[in-house]
């Protein structure tokens, strides 16, 4: 079947005011306006098997608030995301919001992995929220039948997993405004899949360097997190960092159970983006680190794939 997606694809440079950081930060955007084209996603990937042997992940779109934006469109995906895929070795396809349940259930037949994207929506109450919650539940339900899906969830993506799996709003003041962090890795980290790839160097530098670039305002405090059953039963914490009001707050985590992956911190921006007032880690372990997390994610979404 046939689904609308048509897409304009441009980039931009835009001042965002996010929910998830309050804080103006200036990106390069891929703007996704849904226009004219179809694009058949099944051909994409509901090929038979043994015919496709490349991963597709959908990025589910983001709201416009900013009125500077809002002539382009309703929604958009910053390029960043992107490349970072793209650049892993996999395609992407934009998940539009607003379409029916009919309609999702289609497009995750025809995808390997989905990523949730930061940027700025109440994560209770809005359309994205609303649209990653049924794709959140159909990819648990089709993990537990044996079908690999991975989740991965960047910043306010990240937020949102917590949301999700803890069925409240945890999020607290974890201030880490345009900063650069080494990561303070827990015992987990070790013998994580995350990191499992990464040379013993480069796990010493993550610890040591200011590779993870940090946008937020609000993220989930290390306390808050342990004293949840929900999430310390879902989710292995594989870093935590202390924020500019001295809150330690979660980092980095995995699914024990479920191929699910958050970071509060952006490993795309390491590689693709450029802006001079940003404190964007580009030295050489910082784009080693993005190039090997993209890689880890791409290489989990081919476990599924045909």
């Amino acid at each position: 079947m046939s689904i609308a997606l048509g897409i304009a694809l441009t980039t931009a440079s835009w001042q965002r005011n996010t929910k998830c950081d309050k804080m103006t930060t200036c990106y390069n955007l891929l703007l996704l306006l849904m226009l004219s084209w179809v694009c058949d996603v099944t051909l994409a990937a509901h090929l038979p098997k043994g015919h496709n042997s490349r991963p597709i992940i959908g990025i589910l779109t983001q709201e416009v608030v900013d009125d500077v934006m809002k002539p382009f469109g309703k929604t958009y995906i910053p390029a960043a995301y992107v490349k970072f895929i793209e650049s892993s070795g996999s395609m992407v396809i934009p998940v539009r919001l607003n379409q029916t349940l009919a309609e999702y259930e289609k497009i995750f037949k025809s995808i390997n992995g989905l990523l949730f994207i930061g940027g700025a929506a109440d994560l209770e109450t809005s359309d994205f929220a609303r649209d990653a919650g049924i794709f959140y539940k159909l990819a648990l339900k089709a993990n537990d039948v044996g079908d690999h899906f991975p989740v991965w969830g960047t910043c306010m993506g990240f937020q949102l997993l917590t949301v999700l799996v803890a069925e409240e709003n945890l999020l607290t003041k974890t201030t880490a405004e345009n900063l650069a962090f080494p990561l303070n890795l827990t015992a987990a980290a070790r013998s994580s899949r995350m990191f499992n790839s990464f040379p013993p160097d480069l796990q010493k530098a993550l610890s040591r360097e200011p590779l993870t670039g940090n946008f937020h305002h609000y993220g989930i405090a290390a306390e808050t997190f342990k004293g949840n059953e929900k999430l310390e039963r879902f989710f292995s914490v594989l870093s935590t960092n202390v924020a500019e009001n001295g809150v330690e707050f979660v980092s980095t985590m995995e699914g024990r159970k479920y191929p699910f992956y958050g970071v509060q911190w952006h490993p795309e921006i390491n590689q693709f983006e450029w802006d001079r007032s940003m404190t964007i880690p580009h030295s050489e372990n910082a784009v080693r680190v993005s190039s090997l997390l993209g890689q880890f994610f791409i290489n989990e979404a081919s476990v599924g794939c045909w």
